[in-house]
């Protein structure tokens, strides 16, 4: 299963939030420039994280973005299953496909998924962090 560009990129603000000083707030320009994508995106991802609750915006000069939780308290399966629009493999109505109703692939595929959300499950934002060097080459996409 492959994620979609908007979950990887929300991975990518919860990690580089993750790395600030506590209570720091972030700004979304020096988020897309760390990561070298558009700011319109990080717009809409930074909108959605702070609608579902990951993140504490503040509007404003002097404004910015943060957790609103601590790391360790963010979990890597529940943030796919909440921003990822499906988790459907394969999409056996868009079609008519010949091998349906008896097609086993669609199961097997499923229980792939829920396979692959229950890893991510045991892991939370701190784990990505974790160590040094993993802390260290977020940091460097901190400005100044």
């Amino acid at each position: 299963m492959q994620i979609t560009r908007y979950t990887d990129y929300s991975l990518r603000v919860l990690i580089y939030l993750s790395a600030l000083p506590p209570m720091k707030l972030a700004r979304v320009s020096d988020i897309a420039k760390g990561y070298g994508i558009s700011r319109n995106h990080v717009v809409k991802v930074v909108h959605n994280l702070g609608k579902l609750g990951y993140i504490f915006t503040q509007q404003g000069r002097g404004g910015g973005i943060r957790l609103s939780k601590a790391p360790d308290e963010i979990n890597l399966g529940k943030v796919v299953r909440d921003v990822e629009s499906t988790l459907n493999p394969v999409n056996c109505e868009a079609m008519e496909c010949p091998l349906l109703p008896n097609c086993r692939l669609y199961t097997i595929l499923q229980h792939a998924v829920v396979s692959y959300i229950k890893t991510l499950d045991r892991y939370t934002l701190a784990d990505l962090i974790a160590d040094e060097d993993s802390l260290n080459q977020v940091k460097q996409l901190l400005p100044g």
